[in-house]
């Protein structure tokens, strides 16, 4: 399956992602912020990222910026899964390069669908 970052500044919404990912056969990075985040990927294949948006040291779009600043991530899916649900927010999202927005609390059955449509493409 896919290698997936998962990226959350809380504990318990990066295990209920984590979870949810690795029940369906995918590999998992969790990171603590955007920073951390870019210090753990450090050149691994990573097929999907999934950022919460709201985080300490690095936020979510500024990670998807960076992100996509890169060779390695350009063309990367990159879903912001947070509770900013603003149409304003989610314009910043697709601006900086998000491809999708989930708003949380999430439905686990549902973040796995929208992983693989969008890893299908």
């Amino acid at each position: 399956m896919a290698s997936i970052l998962a990226v959350d500044d809380s504990a318990s919404m990066r295990q209920m992602v984590s979870f949810a990912l690795r029940s369906s056969g995918h590999q998992v990075i969790e990171a603590v912020d955007g920073q951390d985040a870019l210090e753990k990927i450090g050149g691994q294949p990573i097929d999907l990222v999934v950022t919460d948006q709201n985080m300490p040291r690095m936020d979510g779009l500024t990670l998807v910026r960076e992100l996509r600043g890169t060779d390695q991530f350009k063309r990367t899916p990159i879903l912001v899964l947070t509770t900013e649900s603003s149409d304003e927010m989610k314009q910043a999202g697709r601006a900086a390069g998000a491809t999708g927005w989930m708003v949380k609390p999430f439905d686990p059955v549902r973040l796995i669908e929208v992983i693989g449509k969008v890893l299908a493409k």
